[in-house]
């Protein structure tokens, strides 16, 4: 069964199993959305360790509260803001200040399809390092999350001129950076 983020009927379906405690609609929702989760996590708290730590909280989080999902919003959108908090409140109670080194992300689990293959995690750690923490998070809710700009600028709260404008200067770094390794 493949999931459809956008699917309002099928997400309601989906949610009423899982606040039934339906194990297999909590596989169906986690195989379909953990790279989303993890990559946004690892957005916020530059640690893989603890963006698996998230992870982990956001469905148990998810499996827990389930019957309390509001159909207004996209499904997508209730996910990502549990793990936004988790994250937030992890970093609060760890007070870390992480460096991204080549061990840390040579050591991304495989499971994470996205990133996975030597290009993506040396594009991953280029992304971590150079850019801002809004940035960061606005290329990383685009590129793996599939949200929209407009779904961004809503779930961050920042208004929408402002995200394109920091995502179009993300690229621009990203870009920069990218030609100098090319070059040298």
């Amino acid at each position: 069964m493949e999931l459809l983020l956008d699917k309002d009927i099928y997400n309601k379906e989906l949610m009423e199993s899982i606040s039934n405690k339906s194990k297999e609609a909590l596989t169906i929702l986690y195989e379909n959305t953990s790279s989303q989760v993890y990559g946004f996590a690892l957005s916020i708290v530059k640690n893989h360790h603890l963006a698996e730590e998230i992870m982990q909280e956001t469905y148990i989080k998810i499996y827990n509260s389930a019957s309390s999902y509001k159909e207004e919003g996209k499904l997508m959108s209730w996910i990502l803001t549990i793990v936004k908090n988790l994250s937030f409140m992890q970093l609060r109670e760890n007070k870390y200040k992480i460096n991204t080194t080549d061990d840390y992300i040579n050591n991304i689990q495989d499971s994470h399809n996205g990133f996975k293959e030597k290009e993506n995690k040396m594009l991953l750690e280029i992304v971590l390092d150079i850019l801002s923490d809004e940035e960061r998070q606005i290329v990383i809710l685009y590129a793996i999350t599939g949200l929209k700009h407009k779904e961004i600028s809503e779930f961050l709260n920042i208004p929408l001129s402002t995200i394109l404008s920091k995502y179009n200067r993300a690229l621009k770094k990203l870009k920069k950076h990218m030609e100098v390794i090319i070059h040298d």
